[in-house]
């Protein structure tokens, strides 16, 4: 089956293209030319009809992903099918299964089949628990049980996958060499750099990349180059091993290009403010302008029990300087696994961010949203204010708990209202 990027190239025009091109308001020649640049991306499984698709990338709106699956501590499916309802209800374009407790294969595929946005995964994790409980260790794994989990997870409709081809032997010297505070915080990365040193061979999903890459392209799944390296601490940002792994990760990107596989990069992590600029300009020179998908980053490691605000603050600049995916932070980074407010508060909060980059991205779509608002404001129109706003029960919530005498302001301010006043001084003059 032909690829969207072979499709485009070859010019043609795929309902899914016509679809993005519908969302984002922009001309169809263009959404080909972009997906077939490599800078735009679908995710999008053919082996199920993915109901909201969306594009990510270059001139397209800021999408978000929410990461939803359990734990061994935690196995749960229905409350993981909650989150899942909860994430897509307040706006996550996207969602990922990061599932490492119970049986991952048929929670994979409930969510798949509950899911009616983009679903991806990070195979490495369902190879892993499958070696351990076949050889009692996953450093016994092979390449064999690695990419049979790929065309596993191809089979149940899995739209994207984060795939941790970074981490090579070169790379893990480079770390060796680097005099890091956090080390390796990325659950993939550990794990594949663990197998590497134990088994002293290189990384299965890098040497048998082109394996990999039929894969994928059997089934157009984007692949997520992983950022295996990504600094955990503000202290390890923009070190030489993550720049090291992304110049890797640019290089491997113009492969699947050239294969016709779609495929986007993943970033950091822990970055300070004055840092955000420089890593976004590094990836897009690096890679080709591939489509960047950030966790976070986060501004601070201070911010326990709310990195999901540290998070929105480093992705709304991220966005503003040129990423193009957000994956959420939730208040509870870093200390359990989440529960169905803290994927409620994280969507929020990311969505926010992309909103706010939009904005500043002169994306039309974002601007009007906002006139609108404004317009409700100024006329102190809650109704639409509440339907306008990205939590409308919590809005309704606040005002009904604090009703103000008169009914067209609100309890700040009253009679002393300063759009009220304003508007009184018009309709006297």
């Amino acid at each position: 089956m032909e690829t969207i990027i072979a499709a485009a190239n070859a010019g043609k025009i795929t309902p899914l293209m016509r679809k993005a091109a519908k969302q984002e308001k922009i001309a169809l020649k263009l959404m080909a030319k972009l997906i077939g640049e490599g800078k735009v991306v679908i995710p999008a499984n053919t082996k199920r009809q993915v109901a909201n698709p969306c594009a990510i990338g270059k001139m397209m709106r800021v999408k978000i992903n929410a990461n939803i699956g359990t734990s061994p501590d935690k196995i749960n499916i229905k409350k993981e099918l909650v989150k899942l309802s909860t994430a897509i209800k307040f706006g996550a374009d996207t969602v990922m299964d990061l599932s490492i407790g119970g049986e991952i294969n048929k929670i994979q595929k409930l969510i798949v089949g509950k899911s009616s946005v983009p679903v991806g995964t990070v195979p490495i994790y369902e190879a892993a628990i499958n070696a351990a409980k076949k050889y009692g260790t996953f450093l016994k794994m092979n390449k064999d049980d690695m990419l049979d989990v790929l065309v596993s997870q191809a089979e149940n409709g899995v739209d994207f996958f984060t795939i941790h081809a970074g981490i090579t032997r070169k790379t893990l010297a480079s770390l060796k060499r680097q005099r890091r505070l956090m080390g390796i915080v990325s659950r993939g990365g550990a794990i594949t750099a663990k197998w590497i040193e134990q088994n002293k061979q290189e990384n299965p999903f890098y040497a048998y990349f082109d394996e990999v890459l039929q894969i994928a392209g059997q089934y157009d799944i984007t692949l997520s180059l992983g950022d295996g390296l990504r600094p955990g601490t503000i202290y390890d940002a923009t070190d030489k091993p993550q720049i090291d792994e992304l110049k890797l990760l640019g290089l491997l990107a113009k492969r699947a290009l050239r294969k016709g596989v779609q495929v986007m990069i993943e970033g950091p992590g822990h970055i300070p403010i004055n840092q955000i600029k420089k890593n976004i300009e590094l990836q897009k020179k690096f890679c080709g302008e591939a489509p960047f998908y950030v966790l976070g980053p986060l501004v601070t490691d201070s911010a326990l029990g709310y990195d999901h605000i540290a998070a929105a603050i480093g992705s709304g600049l991220a966005a503003t300087y040129g990423a193009d995916f957000l994956c959420f932070v939730t208040p509870a980074e870093h200390l359990k696994l989440p529960d169905i407010e803290d994927i409620k508060l994280g969507v929020i909060a990311s969505r926010i961010a992309a909103h706010a980059a939009d904005l500043a991205r002169g994306n039309k779509q974002a601007w009007e949203k906002d006139r609108k608002m404004s317009l409700a404001r100024k006329k102190r129109d809650w109704d639409s204010q509440i339907a306008l706003s990205i939590d409308p029960h919590m809005v309704e919530l606040k005002r009904s708990r604090s009703k103000p005498k008169v009914s067209d302001a609100c309890t700040m301010c009253g009679d002393f209202c300063s759009i009220r006043l304003m508007e009184k001084s018009r309709r006297r003059a």
